[in-house]
């Protein structure tokens, strides 16, 4: 079995600082330098930053963030978790990934999406009326500026482009793009159109819900003529060096992040019950090295899949116990994965 890719998301969410007051932004930042170098010091194959624009988390501008940490590493892919292509401008976008590329030796791996919040709509003059309009018209248009020395473009979102060239170029090995979906058939089918790859947002429920959006994958690849690529799945989790301590440190954070959100949005209350069931039975890949290993390989055989993303940082978990997890996921977790899913385990 090809060995499978195994990453780190984060969204940069505000930590609570040794005086348990949360901390400031700028040094939230800097802890993320910190946790990306040690990512690629123990051999994390990438680390991958959310953007948003909202109180609760650092990272607004992410490809800034990620051309700092790749001066201070050397093998990690580095991407977004995603980029709001909807609410940018996929010019500027792809010439930010396309500089961050050059920096880094071709290290750069954007994951497009819509995101999981609407703040950047407003922030940046859009209407939430044009969603489905304004991501289609942006990723076809970034997706030919990385395909094209010169582009010619029209659409209904943008100014058009006709026979332009976009600086820096990208060099003759291009870029990996990958589109984050949630659990859209019309989106799939968007990313086998496009000739993208595809990752699965999955962050609540069983993972083997998700098969049939990988079978329709495999269908549209066929239909449309389009060569199968890797298939990725991001998910929340979080590693300690027992269950239960991984539980109890997660647990109160999760509860802070979710009864902020789950208010906002109308949500039933955040509970124990709720949250553990999501660890025993869901989407929270949380535990020790050898529950965590087993949950991971556990997707990847179910669902197909060549790379799982694990997001280490929900809720304002302390920067020393994001570290640790973060060890524990290259040194012990990743490991136990590749030898689960090795010919001879199977």
């Amino acid at each position: 079995m090809t060995p499978v890719s195994l990453g780190l998301d984060t969204f940069g969410d505000v930590t609570l600082g040794p005086d348990g007051q949360l901390q400031s932004m700028d040094k939230v930042l800097r802890e993320v330098l910190d946790q990306a170098t040690l990512a690629d010091d123990i051999g994390i194959d990438f680390i991958g930053l959310g953007e948003h624009h909202r109180a609760d988390f650092a990272i607004s501008a992410p490809e800034i963030v990620l051309a700092a940490i790749a001066g201070r590493t050397h093998r990690i892919k580095l991407g977004t978790a995603v980029t709001v292509l909807s609410t940018d401008d996929p010019v500027r976008v792809f010439q930010r990934f396309s500089t961050l590329n050059a920096l880094s030796n071709g290290r750069a791996e954007p994951i497009l999406g819509r995101g999981s919040f609407t703040e950047s709509y407003g922030l940046f003059g859009h209407d939430l009326n044009d969603y489905e309009q304004l991501f289609e018209e942006r990723l076809d248009l970034f997706t030919q500026l990385t395909r094209n020395t010169r582009v010619t473009w029209s659409g209904q979102t943008r100014s058009p482009l006709e026979n332009q060239q976009v600086f820096p170029p990208l060099g003759p090995e291009g870029m990996t793009v990958w589109v984050g979906v949630g659990g859209s058939p019309e989106s799939v089918v968007r990313v086998v159109r496009q000739d993208l790859q595809l990752m699965l947002a999955i962050i609540g429920g069983e993972a083997q819900r998700f098969a049939p959006y990988i079978d329709l994958y495999h269908r549209a690849c066929a239909q449309l003529g389009r060569p199968m690529r890797p298939v990725g799945v991001h998910s929340p989790g979080f590693v300690a060096e027992t269950d239960e301590i991984a539980q109890e440190i997660l647990w109160p954070h999760y509860a802070d992040m979710f009864g902020r959100i789950g208010r906002e949005r109308g949500w039933p209350p955040v509970t124990k019950d709720r949250f553990l069931a999501e660890v025993h039975q869901g989407a929270l890949y949380v535990g020790s090295p050898e529950t965590v290993a087993r949950k991971i390989a556990r997707t990847v055989r179910t669902l197909g899949i060549q790379r799982f993303d694990m997001k280490y940082s929900t809720g304002p978990v302390p920067h020393a116990a994001l570290m640790t997890c973060i060890r524990l996921y290259g040194e012990k977790v990743m490991p136990m994965v590749r030898d689960l899913l090795s010919d001879k385990a199977a």
